[in-house]
C-alpha cells in the first residue's frame, strides 16, 4: 500500500486532479475531475503504473490488451510493452475512409482480451468498449481500471458478469491527501459528502422536465413549443406526408388536439396553394400545435436563405419551425435572416438505415447546434444537451427494422436516447382510424416521459 501511495502522491504533482465545477462525460456535474492523460509526458510513471496495474492480475491468461478509447490507450500501450501481450486499439468511430475498421490490430475471434480503463464513474463508455469487441469474436472477462470514483460504475460491470479490478478508489485518494495535508480539511469533507450523497442509478433514469428544459431554453418557439406540450400533455409531432392538400387538412381537422406540431414537406404537395397555407396555419392556431416544414436546408448559406425566403413556397412567410442539415458547415447557418418568430431544428443525425454520418460528425453538428442562437433543437438517435431540444423520428410500436428505416417504440426514444418529442408518420396517417391511432402514440409518449422523471 505504501508502494502505491508513494506513487499516487507523484502523479497528483502533475496536476490528474482538479477541483471545481465539472461536466462529466456520464452528463453528471462534480466538484472533481480526475485526468491521468499528464501520465502519459512522464515515461517513468507510465512504466511505473503499468507495472503497478500488471500486479493486480493474472496477465499470463490474456491474448491481447485493448484501452478504452481513448485516455486509456497510452497505458494499454505501456502495458502490452511491459508484459509482451499484443495491443489492440479501439476507435470510437468509424472515420469513413481507409480499412474502416472499429478495432485496429492483428487478432482472431476466441481470443481473450484484457480491457483497461482509466477512470470509472457509471462505466458506460467501458461497456460500450465491451460491445464492441464482443462484436468481434473477442472473449472478454477481466477489466482493468486505475480509478473507481465509486458512483455504481464497478457494480453495473460486474452485475454484466465482468471482473474488474481498480488500482485506487477516490476513498482511499481523499484519505491519502487528508492525510498529507494536501487539500483543506473543508474541502475534502465537502467532496466526500458529494460522493456519500451522489446515486448513478439516480442520475441514469432521471431526466429534466419540460419546465426546467424550458429555463434552459433561449429561443421564443422553442419556449412555445414546450408551453404547447405542458398544456395539452403531448410531445406528439406527426410528420404528414401526403401529397393532396385536402387530405391534410383532413388528417389536421381529425388529428390537430392531439398534436404539439405537423411535420411538412410541402415539396411534395401536388395542388399547394397559399390558400391551403392559411387555412392550415388558421387550424394550427385553433387547436394550437406548430407547424414544422422538413426543408432540411443542405446548401451554402446563400442558397439556403433563397430557399426559405424565395420561390413559390416563401417558407419563412408561415412556418413556425424549418430543419436543416449541417454538412456545408456552420455557415450554412448563420445568416439566413430567420423570422424571430421561426426557429431552427437542425439534422444531427437520421432514422434510415445505412446512413452514412458517424460520431465524429454528429459531434460537430451538436457542437455547432449549441452555438447558434436560432436553433431550438436537433433531430437524432441518442441523448444530446439540455440545450437542445431532441427530436426522434423513426418512431413506431413494431420496433421493426426495414432496408429504409430502422424504427423504434416510444418508450425507448424517452428512456434510452432522452427525446423531448417523437415523430411519427406512416404508423398513424396510413391507418385506418388516424384519431385512434394518434392518441394511442401520443399516450404512449406522455407515459414515457412521465415514467423518465
Amino acid at each position: 500500500m505504501e508502494e502505491k501511495e508513494q506513487f499516487f502522491l507523484k502523479i497528483y504533482n502533475l496536476g490528474i486532479i482538479k477541483f471545481g465545477n465539472f461536466t462529466l462525460k456520464s452528463g453528471m456535474n462534480s466538484p472533481i475531475y480526475i485526468d491521468f492523460r499528464p501520465i502519459a509526458s512522464r515515461p517513468d510513471l507510465l512504466i511505473k503504473l503499468s507495472d503497478l496495474l500488471l500486479h493486480e492480475v493474472s496477465y499470463t491468461n490474456f491474448e491481447l490488451i485493448c484501452g478504452v478509447p481513448y485516455a486509456a490507450l497510452p497505458i494499454a500501450t505501456t502495458l502490452s510493452l511491459r508484459s509482451n501481450i499484443p495491443l489492440i486499439i479501439k476507435r470510437k468511430e468509424n472515420k469513413g475512409y481507409g480499412t474502416k475498421r472499429m478495432i485496429e490490430g492483428i487478432y482472431k475471434k476466441g481470443q481473450n482480451c484484457l480491457l483497461i480503463e482509466d477512470v470509472i464513474t457509471s462505466g458506460d463508455s467501458l461497456l460500450k468498449t465491451v460491445i464492441d469487441l464482443e462484436k468481434e469474436g473477442l472473449i472478454i472477462k477481466d477489466i482493468l481500471s486505475i480509478l473507481d470514483r465509486e458512483q455504481g460504475g464497478t457494480e453495473n460491470i460486474k452485475k454484466r458478469g465482468y471482473n474488474i479490478r481498480t488500482l485506487f478508489r477516490i476513498g482511499e485518494v481523499l484519505k491519502m491527501l487528508e492525510k498529507k495535508h494536501f487539500l483543506k480539511k473543508k474541502k475534502i469533507h465537502m467532496i466526500q459528502f458529494f460522493f456519500s450523497k451522489k446515486n448513478i442509478k439516480k442520475f441514469q433514469n432521471k431526466r429534466i422536465s419540460y419546465e426546467e428544459k424550458k429555463e434552459k431554453i433561449s429561443h421564443p418557439i422553442g419556449k412555445k413549443l414546450i408551453d404547447i406540450t405542458l398544456k395539452k400533455k403531448t410531445n406528439l409531432i406527426v410528420s404528414a406526408d401526403l401529397v393532396n392538400s385536402k387530405n391534410i387538412l383532413k388528417l389536421v381537422n381529425l388529428i390537430g388536439d392531439i398534436i404539439c406540431g405537423l411535420k411538412l414537406h410541402v415539396d411534395i404537395i401536388n395542388d399547394f396553394s397559399f390558400s391551403f397555407i392559411n387555412s392550415l396555419k388558421n387550424i394550427s392556431i385553433e387547436k394550437k400545435f406548430l407547424l414544422l416544414e422538413d426543408r432540411k436546408l443542405c446548401d451554402v448559406g446563400s442558397t439556403n436563405y433563397l430557399q426559405l425566403h424565395y420561390g413559390i413556397y416563401k417558407i419563412s412567410s408561415w412556418a413556425d419551425i424549418i430543419t436543416a442539415h449541417l454538412f456545408a458547415g456552420s455557415g450554412s447557418i448563420q445568416n439566413l435572416n430567420i423570422p424571430s418568430r421561426m426557429g431552427l431544428i437542425t439534422i444531427s443525425e437520421m432514422s434510415s438505415y445505412g446512413r452514412l454520418s458517424d460520431d465524429n460528425y454528429i459531434r460537430k453538428a451538436l457542437n455547432i447546434s449549441l452555438k447558434n442562437p436560432k436553433v431550438i433543437g436537433t433531430v437524432a438517435q441518442r441523448k444530446v444537451d439540455d440545450r437542445l431540444l431532441l427530436f426522434t423520428p423513426g418512431i413506431h410500436f413494431s420496433n421493426s427494422n426495414n432496408l429504409v428505416n430502422t424504427y423504434i417504440h416510444p418508450t425507448q426514444a424517452f428512456k434510452k436516447n432522452g427525446s423531448d418529442f417523437i415523430i411519427v408518420g406512416r404508423a398513424i396517417y396510413q391507418s385506418n382510424n388516424p384519431k385512434i391511432v394518434a392518441e394511442e402514440y401520443r399516450n404512449a409518449g406522455w407515459k414515457a416521459y412521465e415514467n423518465g422523471l
